[in-house]
């Protein structure tokens, strides 16, 4: 056993260690044996090393340097007033506050839901209703990639439950807003969301992760999403955390016939973040799309894995990941699309691509098909590149300063994805994002 291994294996047995059991935490059966099976599935993986296919390109060997503890109580001394700059002031939401992974009422509006609408913290609602999800827990997520996402199975504590019935089109945003906070100590944060869509249901989720100061911690999030025949999910995913944290973000999307999901992520704070999609289509005509943005500069690293699995005919998907580098920044990109042979007639289409301001930035681009079908339309590519000094120059002929050129083509070239955002009021907070982490 090298070092690196042995230092993820003692990293991961204290986190276990340091969990403390919840007198109050007894959920139904189903529950208890889901987590304790997770628990000991923990036992068998191999912790991430750069020798797996997966972690690659991810150098996480700092993470396991970090002593982090479990968040085992809410933090509920909170107020409206330390938060209220992050609210989303200009249109009309369902807010949902969560506060180092747990859920925090006094902060939230989930009021006057519609009938068919149930949203709320997983923790209240395990107490309370736990047959309305009984079915749905683990539907997306029924096999784990890593042990991360074993451990927020292992420790679950709460998060997100939202299920709309069948043919309920839900007009007025939801909001989820992410805040993580540590004080005395490294925190390890793990809240879990679970969506499920009826038949012909619809909405939009707009999950936000976000920190005060420059707290230090690892959120590992999970969620996962259920659309089911005919349903149709607009989903915006912003993070923007400390500078000193670590955010590993697994969404496990499962889509029946004829559903749409349509995703926007936009990913820029972290010392080192991961965002993972794992994607599968379960019947014919269903539709995915994913568009991402991710700035990286010194100090960061952003990490994004896309896993498509086109296992039934006639549906399709596109993925469109843009990165902006400066500074000694690092990103990752690794997507892959899977067509299996029965799955004829998918259109299946992958593009990233890189804008590089300085030469001590790097970029690890990898995208993929792998495709046993015959009758397809599938593509894939990749490109890295610099601004163009003629563009450049021809800003600055009519009065621009170089800084304000820069900032005017990257915003550009960040423009194609920021605007599948059809939200006017958060476009406007990630172009002034865009901005102020352009520097030079």
């Amino acid at each position: 056993m090298n070092t690196q291994t042995n230092l993820a294996e003692q990293w991961l047995k204290q986190i276990v260690d340091k969990a403390v059991k919840d007198p109050d935490s007894e959920q139904a059966e189903w529950f208890e044996k889901m987590r304790t099976n997770a628990q000991h599935q923990l036992q068998d993986y191999i912790t991430p090393n750069r020798k797996q296919e997966l972690w690659k390109y991810s150098n996480i060997d700092s993470l396991f340097k970090n002593q982090y503890s479990p968040v085992d109580e809410a933090l509920l001394a909170i107020s409206q007033l330390d938060i209220e700059e992050h609210f989303i002031t200009d249109i009309d939401t369902y807010r949902l506050v969560l506060t180092n992974g747990r859920f925090v009422p006094h902060l939230s509006n989930i009021q006057n839901l519609p009938q068919g609408v149930k949203l709320g913290g997983l923790r209240d609602t395990l107490k309370t209703d736990a047959q309305s999800m009984a079915g749905w827990f683990g539907h997306a997520a029924s096999h784990y990639q890593h042990v991360f996402s074993a451990l927020n199975t292992a420790l679950i504590n709460d998060g997100l439950f939202l299920k709309i019935e069948d043919g309920i089109k839900l007009e007025k945003p939801i909001e989820v807003i992410n805040i993580s906070l540590s004080v005395d100590e490294p925190l390890l944060i793990q809240p879990r969301n679970l969506c499920v869509l009826g038949k012909a249901a619809s909405a939009t989720l707009i999950e936000r992760y976000i920190s005060t100061g420059d707290s230090h911690y690892l959120n590992n999030n999970l969620t996962e999403l259920v659309l089911e025949e005919n349903a149709s999910l607009l989903h915006y995913r912003l993070q923007e955390e400390s500078s000193t944290a670590y955010h590993l973000g697994s969404v496990f999307l499962s889509q029946h016939a004829s559903s749409v999901y349509n995703n926007t992520s936009i990913s820029l704070g972290g010392a080192w973040s991961r965002t993972e999609f794992n994607v599968e289509f379960k019947a014919e005509f269903a539709a995915c799309h994913l568009n991402g943005l991710y700035m990286v500069g010194d100090d960061q690293t952003q990490d994004f894995h896309l896993n498509i699995r086109h296992d039934v005919a006639n549906c399709s998907s596109t993925e469109n990941f843009k990165g902006i580098l400066y500074g000694k920044g690092r990103a990752i990109f690794d997507g892959l699309i899977y067509v299996a042979k029965d799955a004829q007639k998918t259109e299946a289409h992958l593009s990233n691509k890189n804008l590089m301001l300085s030469r001590q930035a790097e970029i690890d681009s990898k995208p993929q098909l792998e495709i046993y079908a015959d009758d397809v339309k599938c593509s894939h590519g990749t490109s890295i590149g610099q601004l163009e000094p003629e563009q450049i120059f021809y800003l600055r002929s009519r009065g621009i300063s170089e800084q304000v050129a820069k900032k005017m083509l990257c915003l550009g070239f960040a423009g194609e994805i920021i605007n599948h955002i059809n939200i006017k009021c958060i476009q406007e907070a990630l172009n002034k994002a865009v901005k102020k982490y352009i520097t030079s």
